[in-house]
């Protein structure tokens, strides 16, 4: 085998190349360890500072993000909610007086129907009552003239009396005919009586409304025989209806301490706002009066709130209709206005005390409304372990939507809303 001289010659050359520079990397990299096991003389002091700095900044951007505000104590007037529904003051199953055939209706004799006081709803056929009514004129009349007759007889036995010479009394009342002139005045006072029930028997074959009222039902048909105490029709009032609206303790508490003698003198002065299940129609009322009894299937205690002309109104207050009652209460010092989320869903609050820390308190919860809740901030600390007395200097901070995975004593970051 030969050898050509060029090529052994290159050969050479590039082995002595690659091995220098194996050797100078080497000893580079030697050189990079040895720096970086010493510390750095150019690392000044406010670049190390920045470092430290940097690793707070880690360690609070890893912290749970919670939204709270800092609410202030104030006084609010409280409102309590309640519910309840339309009824008449009175309802009337409306009942006949007299017996007889119907004999005319009136066409506004309809359910439906709004009838005056005094109207005129539908008749009796009135012979009969005509006929009754004659014979107690005559009954009158007959005792009258026996009344007469009986007292000239007494004035004639007491001249025949006075006549005889006799002194004293009769030894009885028969001789001056006493007893006789107590019956036929007794027999004259039940003769007009009965001209006075013969009349209103009349007058009752008119079958009038007994007052301002909605035809809710009518059992009577032309030519039906109404009998006495008989169905004639269910009949509402209308000058007013009425709301019962039972009440809970803690929301008695909240209301003006007030009687019905205070509510009589200060009539219509106590407003509520009403409004129906779809909120969308709304009504002026006030508390008429306060029940003094507890309710058997409620077992509460119950407020009335009174609607004058129902069916005048704006839009009509149906009786039936079910309504929520928004009643003013009284002004109470000391309370905070939150968001309704910020009440978790076991009735607590949930703060960060001045460590950052979450700590928990029940929430004294005083009224609702429009999405806020108010809640007495009277006694809360920002950490438990203080004593219950309320620190003024404290900053109170909120959460306002707590989380169910919370745990007391956990550290947060705080962002303050509004």
């Amino acid at each position: 085998m030969k050898f050509n001289p060029v090529t052994i010659a290159i050969t050479l050359v590039s082995g002595v190349s690659i091995f220098g520079a194996i050797a100078y990397n080497g000893e580079k990299i030697d050189q990079q360890l040895a720096n970086e096991s010493k510390p750095s003389a150019s690392l000044q002091v406010g670049e190390m500072s920045n470092a430290h700095l940097d690793l707070d900044t880690l360690s609070v951007n890893s912290l749970p993000l919670v939204s709270v505000i800092e609410p202030k104590a104030q006084t609010y007037q409280t409102e309590v909610v309640g519910y309840g529904e339309a009824k008449p003051r009175f309802e009337l199953t409306f009942t006949g007086e007299v017996n007889g055939r119907i004999d005319a209706i009136s066409s506004r004799f309809e359910s439906g129907q709004v009838v005056k006081k005094g109207e005129l709803l539908a008749s009796v056929d009135p012979t009969q009552y005509q006929q009754a009514m004659t014979l107690a004129k005559a009954n009158v009349a007959q005792a009258q003239l026996n009344y007469l007759e009986e007292q000239r007889q007494g004035e004639q036995a007491k001249s025949e009396w006075k006549r005889s010479g006799l002194s004293g009394e009769p030894d009885s009342p028969l001789v001056l005919r006493e007893p006789q002139m107590a019956q036929v005045q007794a027999a004259l006072d039940n003769a007009k009586l009965e001209l006075i029930k013969a009349q209103k028997d009349l007058e009752n074959t008119h079958i009038k409304a007994p007052f301002d009222a909605l035809v809710v039902s009518r059992n009577l048909h032309p030519g039906s025989y109404l009998q006495t105490g008989g169905e004639i029709a269910t009949l509402y009032s209308i000058s007013e209806v009425e709301i019962e609206i039972p009440l809970s303790e803690s929301q008695w508490n909240a209301l003006p301490n007030m009687g019905n003698e205070q509510l009589n003198q200060h009539h219509g002065d106590w407003l509520v706002t009403l409004t129906n299940s779809d909120g969308d129609e709304t009504w002026q009322g006030y508390v008429g009066r306060i029940q003094q009894h507890l309710s058997q299937s409620t077992r509460q205690r119950s407020l009335v709130v009174i609607v004058d002309k129902p069916l005048e109104q704006t839009s009509d207050l149906y009786p039936g209709t079910f309504v929520k009652a928004t009643i003013s209460g009284k002004s109470i010092d000391n309370v905070w206005q939150l968001p309704a989320s910020a009440v978790s869903q076991q009735g607590e609050l949930w703060l960060v005390n001045d460590n950052g820390l979450l700590v928990k308190t029940p929430a004294n919860k005083q009224f609702e409304k429009s999405g806020l809740v108010y809640i007495n901030a009277s006694g809360l600390t920002v950490d438990p372990l203080e004593s219950e007395s309320t620190h003024s200097e404290s900053v109170f901070k909120v959460v306002t939507r707590p989380l169910s995975s919370y745990q007391v004593g956990m550290r947060v970051a705080t962002k303050v809303e509004g």
